[in-house]
């Protein structure tokens, strides 16, 4: 295990390490972003980790999610997901959970123990729950908006969502907050940039990576800085 994380200890340091050994994310949506944001997670010694998709890996996922490959093709994300953890660290917890998740059953995901809740969905009703329900339960989140029809990953940035704009799924979510009078931050990772107009979703290999990157980690340095305020 030391060796396996040894240069990321050189650089964090032992108790910090430890601590991210301790920590439960979960991770909400495990396709174009979510797949790097469990994948840097993994390689950052977190100890557990939860993976909620009830998806299959396509053919037109390949050109951006990480567990997209001919191999994979047609099996289930989560289980994937799952094998590739364990091959970078064979300590990590993980646990699946294969099934839609929208605001009726999202209260089941809160039978777990969360240090973290990552939501990378598509789903607009599911992400608005998920802030109502990670702020009523004062867990920690963060929200990927759009990622799609984007070329320039370092126009991606992570802001509180009232600070968003040239964003449709952010525009929603605005109002959302507004309406319900969540005063509170909500922490979202949104691109500067201005979609292309196409008449698909078009994607690159580039954004959605640099967008999960970018997420795990803004996770990593939240625990870190927790251990430093603490001590």
């Amino acid at each position: 295990m030391s060796d396996r994380f040894s240069r990321l200890i050189s650089l964090i340091g032992e108790d910090s390490f430890f601590l991210l050994r301790e920590k439960t994310v979960l991770v909400l949506g495990c396709g174009g972003v979510g797949g790097y944001v469990v994948e840097a997670l993994a390689r950052s010694g977190i100890g557990s980790l939860i993976l909620v998709d009830f998806d299959v890996i396509e053919k037109t996922n390949i050109n951006r999610q990480i567990i997209a490959l001919d191999s994979t093709v047609g099996k289930k994300k989560v289980d994937v997901l799952e094998q590739r953890i364990h091959d970078i660290n064979p300590a990590c917890r993980v646990i699946k959970v294969d099934q839609f998740i929208d605001a009726i059953n999202i209260s089941s995901l809160f039978d777990f123990s969360i240090d973290y809740f990552v939501d990378a969905c598509d789903t607009m009703s599911t992400k608005k729950s998920v802030i109502s329900c990670c702020i009523q339960r004062n867990i920690p989140f963060i929200s990927c908006m759009g990622t799609a029809k984007r070329v320039d990953p370092s126009q991606l940035e992570i802001v509180d969502l009232r600070k968003t704009f040239n964003d449709p799924m952010a525009r929603i979510l605005r109002k959302y907050i507004k309406d319900q009078n969540i005063t509170k931050k909500v922490t979202v990772l949104f691109s500067r940039e201005v979609a292309k107009k196409t008449e698909t979703l078009g994607s690159t290999s580039f954004v959605p990576s640099s967008a999960g990157l970018l997420i795990a980690s803004h996770v990593v340095r939240k625990f870190i800085a927790d251990i430093k305020n603490d001590s």
